[in-house]
């Protein structure tokens, strides 16, 4: 018998993540490893799609939280597709951020996809895929969301630097970067006032347009002409000036 051909999706029970997981059952893997932190949402998930589907329960933002991974991780397996979806931020000043939660950040958005690549990376081989979900924060500074901003372009630049380094083993990274998506992570309201998401887009259309562009062979997934809008004017336009518009933008929910 062959190797098993597994998916391996981060933030499986989150609305991005499930998008992927839906996705995912329409190929050719024999699991699909789901990893997040509520057992209860991951245990539906597995009652929902059935015995393709391997919960796997554990906190990322925990240093050794990749420790189950390890252990699943043999030569019976082929890693066909590792998207890491799981990642965490909020609109605050950079002042309130205690140093538990900088530390949790910088783990579960940067650390932790690198990690589990690195861990893959020996499973892989012609056509797997890596899907690395950034944003589209990651192409400028955002003050007020600086730290997540910051690690998203961690992961964007190491994404399509990787990309170019695996391709000769027939390996693709793609950094997916969108704008807003329309999930339990965005915040409505602030100081009394309905927040606008300029650009709202709903998580089936991001990770639809990303296993596209991962077949592609492209290195950047972004799924509406709002964001590649703003990809191609930030990188024009002084990055002073860009954070000046940004916050007339927010200064109302500030």
């Amino acid at each position: 018998m062959g190797r098993k051909e597994i998916g391996i999706v981060t933030g499986a029970t989150g609305g991005i993540g499930h998008e992927f997981v839906k996705l995912l059952l329409q190929e050719q893997l024999d699991e699909i490893w789901i990893i997040g932190r509520n057992r209860e949402r991951l245990d539906r998930l597995k009652g929902l799609y059935g015995e393709r589907i391997i919960p796997i329960c554990m906190d990322l933002t925990d240093p050794s939280g990749l420790q189950p991974i390890w252990k699943l991780l043999t030569e019976e397996v082929r890693v066909s597709w590792l998207v890491n979806n799981a990642g965490m931020g909020q609109m605050m000043p950079a002042k309130d951020v205690g140093q538990e939660e900088l530390a949790r950040t910088i783990q579960l958005n940067c650390q932790v996809p690198a990690a589990l690549i690195n861990g893959c990376i020996p499973y892989m081989g012609e056509g797997s895929r890596i899907l690395n979900l950034s944003s589209a924060a990651a192409f400028q500074p955002v003050p007020y969301l600086n730290l997540y901003a910051a690690t998203k372009a961690f992961l964007h630049s190491y994404s399509r630097a990787l990309h170019m380094e695996l391709r000769p083993m027939g390996i693709t990274v793609t950094s997916v970067s969108p704008g807003w998506v329309d999930t339990d992570m965005l915040e409505r309201e602030r100081n009394g006032r309905r927040i606008r998401f300029p650009g709202l887009v709903q998580a089936q259309r991001v990770a639809q347009k990303a296993m596209k562009d991962a077949r592609r062979g492209k290195d950047v997934s972004v799924c509406s002409f709002y964001v590649g809008c703003q990809r191609f004017h930030v990188k024009l336009m002084p990055h002073r000036l860009v954070m000046r518009i940004w916050m007339r933008g927010i200064k109302k929910y500030l």
